[in-house]
């Protein structure tokens, strides 16, 4: 299994039946293809589907049929579609159980920056900004470190922020991690990587618990 397979399968355990989520750009859209068929639950896309399903096969594309990524996406039965407005009411009234959302840092804090890297081009902040502040229940999806060997798991976020202290679980392909008003607390590492190197690379100090499961 990919260090991405990894981090997907691992994020779709984490949506429980009868809740309204929404998967954002990235890793997070990719959870859906990993959810059992007989998990009862709403995919929320915010350019305006509730219900989305698994992503089509090339030769079963229907080109008005897009998430807010642009990806092609199919509709469960009992889906619906409505125009951002109203896609963007049910965000700001705190509608949605659950956002995963990818990012660029995230710190002890459960500070969140995934929006823009200095110097390069970014097309805006977009949704994630509102899904961010709005959603009870924020996990985000990332590679433990950056293509250069950097935590991406920080005491604190350099980059511009996309929303303050909304992270509730950070899931990379090393490790489960929860933010708490004490810190990181370590629920789980990857099977393939030993404590102290999953403490050698992660910048933010980890709380260990007693137990730690693996993945």
């Amino acid at each position: 299994m990919s260090n991405t397979d990894r981090i997907i399968a691992r994020a779709a355990r984490e949506i429980t039946p009868g809740s309204i989520v929404n998967l954002g750009i990235g890793l997070p859209a990719q959870v859906v293809n990993y959810l059992p068929d007989n998990l009862e639950v709403l995919i929320h896309a915010e350019n305006g589907i509730l219900g989305v399903g698994p992503q089509p096969a090339v030769d079963n594309i229907d080109p008005q049929m897009i998430d807010s990524a642009g990806n092609y996406v199919t509709t469960l039965a009992g889906g619906s579609h409505f125009d951002s407005a109203v896609s963007f009411a049910m965000i700001r009234r705190g509608k949605l159980d659950l956002t995963m959302i990818g990012a660029f840092e995230v710190d002890q804090h459960g500070n969140l920056a995934n929006w823009k890297i200095p110097g390069k081009f970014s097309p805006g902040i977009g949704g994630a900004m509102e899904l961010a502040q709005k959603t009870p229940r924020i996990v985000v999806l990332s590679t433990h470190c950056d293509k250069y060997g950097n935590s991406k798991i920080l005491k604190e976020c350099r980059l511009p922020l996309t929303a303050e202290r909304c992270v509730s679980r950070i899931i990379t392909d090393k490790a489960v991690m929860d933010v708490t008003p004490e810190g990181l607390l370590l629920v789980e590492k990857a099977s393939d990587v030993t404590l102290d190197e999953l403490i050698a690379m992660t910048e933010a100090p980890l709380i260990l618990p007693e137990h730690i499961a693996e993945f």
